[in-house]
């Protein structure tokens, strides 16, 4: 399963997104965030995607359809972390996964480690 995570231009939840990267059992991790947002990790499975996020809506959601469609290997569904960015990068992201077509499972790190909220 691939772990797709958003990093907003916050980057308050960065702990969030880092914790999952170095815990979860995953074979990628793609990480969407603006280019202003000062992010990298050198875990070899992360894949990081630029995103404009100042674009509308319906653009930001091709703009994100388009470039993360090659990336993922064709499975059912991923492993998504919306604990970063804006409620309209998180409707963009959504509807992209779910445009593509792939499911997706709300994961999240807690005290317990690793949990899937679907």
């Amino acid at each position: 399963m691939e772990l797709v995570t958003l990093l907003g231009k916050d980057a308050d939840n960065i702990g969030q997104i880092n914790a999952l990267i170095n815990r979860m059992d995953c074979d990628k991790i793609i990480i969407l965030k603006n280019p202003s947002t000062n992010f990298s990790h050198p875990n070899q499975k992360c894949k990081t995607i630029n995103l404009n996020s100042d674009l509308d809506l319906f653009s930001l959601k091709k703009e994100i359809q388009a470039k993360i469609s090659s990336e993922l290997s064709g499975d059912f569904e991923v492993a998504l972390s919306i604990a970063s960015g804006s409620g309209k990068e998180h409707m963009a992201l959504i509807s992209a996964l779910l445009s593509i077509p792939v499911g997706i499972k709300i994961v999240a790190y807690t005290k317990n480690g690793v949990e899937f909220l679907t």
